[in-house]
């Protein structure tokens, strides 16, 4: 037979693990209702190598949150924007960097009809890894056609000096 005194034990006990498991809940954000951001300067201030942009549409999508663990949270950030006119031929031709035929993967639905039509897409590691910095992942792809670029990263830096 159970007391009084163990009944109280057990009850504390209980509420105690309820509050440590109530605070490894997630607390980011959801991600389930994606917006389509506009806004240029964010991705100006991360991808410098790139010049001015516009007419830009991309998501910051924030990662693993069904995760019970607190820790970092990993960003993706992806999506299209314009490059002045002449970017993207002076990027792939003055570059000794092997841009190869490629198409975009992982394009997320909410981006879809931002897709340019016809689009004639390149990519080269090389020139990934010199916007990266190689401190975070990344892939830039070009349409040859039309200045238009892809990027697909996560936890993009801003450069130093940037404002950020």
């Amino acid at each position: 037979m159970v007391g009084l005194a163990g009944l109280r034990r057990r009850g504390a006990l209980a509420l105690g693990l309820a509050t440590v498991l109530a605070g490894c809940t997630s607390t980011a954000k959801s991600t389930d209702s994606k917006e389509v951001r506009t806004d240029t300067e964010p991705l100006e201030r991360r991808f410098v190598t790139l010049g001015p942009l516009s007419d830009a549409h991309w998501l910051g999508v924030v990662l693993g949150t069904g995760s019970r663990v607190p820790g970092p949270t990993d960003v993706r950030v992806v999506g299209f924007a314009q490059l002045r006119a002449g970017a993207v031929a002076s990027i792939v031709g003055a570059s000794q960097l092997g841009f190869q035929p490629a198409m975009p993967s992982r394009l997320p639905a909410e981006l879809m009809r931002f897709m340019p039509e016809n689009a004639r897409w390149v990519r080269s590691g090389s020139f990934d890894g010199q916007v990266t910095g190689e401190t975070y992942s990344g892939a830039f792809y070009f349409d040859l056609g039309a200045d238009w670029v892809y990027f697909d990263t996560i936890n993009p830096s801003a450069v130093a000096g940037s404002g950020e």
